[in-house]
């Protein structure tokens, strides 16, 4: 045997006992949950034969819709092209998942245009390590894009049965981080709170309350306001209070359930 192989044998024990050690201490979190690299790389196996032509369909909607448009963010461009949106339209109406507009997907409900789904995931400012609160699951595909772009995602739909497929369809794809519940969002998550941002994918005609306070300090908010005219808008939560931006005008459905029924 070579001495300097029976020399190595004790250094290569401590570098492995340092490398455990190392490993036991760190917080629990960041070992529990695949990380949004993680995701981005693993997300989608479960279709290891998309066709090309999926594939060139999100790279063109990313070129002339999103990149056109001023989206700039790098990890929401790459995230785009990434996320299979056919797979989240009704089979009747992939032909037409990659158009430059909202598509139903039942219940009355629909599933947001490419460009407003990458304006408001670049508008919450996410990063890696971030935890995201959604309002309005849909067909799950907002709640892809964001598992691309954080930590965890909690995601609550009111219509029962479209929540329950989004979960499954989620769960099939490899969206391991995000987390579905079935109920009335305008309370929020308060048992995950507080949040890094929150993005609510309907609209009701006043900010809902309980979800400002579920922002930790430096959090951001983004949702559509009004009943007829409505405007996406952001609230960032700072150490001097609220601040409020327009960002622009758009139209989705109306937010149901409690949000009908609180007065302004």
């Amino acid at each position: 045997m070579p001495a300097n192989e029976t020399s190595a044998k004790p250094l290569l024990a401590a570098s492995l006992l340092a490398l455990l050690l190392f490993t036991c201490g760190l917080p629990l979190r960041d070992i529990s949950t695949p990380s949004a690299a993680n995701q981005l790389s693993r997300a989608g196996s479960a279709e290891p034969q998309e066709t090309r032509e999926w594939r060139e369909a999100r790279e063109r909607m990313v070129h002339e819709q999103i990149e056109a448009r001023g989206v700039r963010d790098p990890r929401v461009l790459e995230v785009m092209r990434k996320v299979p949106r056919h797979q989240f339209v009704p089979a009747e109406m992939q032909s037409f998942a990659h158009s430059d507009g909202p598509l139903p997907i039942g219940y009355g409900q629909t599933i947001s245009q490419p460009y407003i789904v990458a304006f408001m995931s670049e508008a919450l400012e996410l990063k890696p390590q971030d935890r995201v609160l959604e309002i309005g699951t849909g067909s799950g595909y907002q709640a892809a894009v964001l598992a691309l772009l954080a930590r965890e995602v909690y995601s609550i739909e009111i219509v029962e049965p479209l929540g329950k497929e989004a979960e499954a369809r989620l769960r099939r794809l490899g969206y391991a981080n995000v987390r579905v519940r079935i109920g009335d969002g305008y309370r929020g998550w308060p048992e995950a709170a507080p949040f890094d941002a929150i993005m609510v994918t309907a609209a009701p005609d006043h900010v809902p309350p309980t979800l400002v306070e579920q922002l930790c300090e430096g959090g951001r908010l983004v949702l559509p306001l009004g009943r007829y005219e409505q405007d996406l808008i952001r609230i960032r939560r700072t150490p001097k209070g609220l601040v409020h931006e327009n960002l622009l005008p758009v139209r989705f459905v109306p937010m149901t359930g409690e949000a009908e029924k609180t007065p302004r």
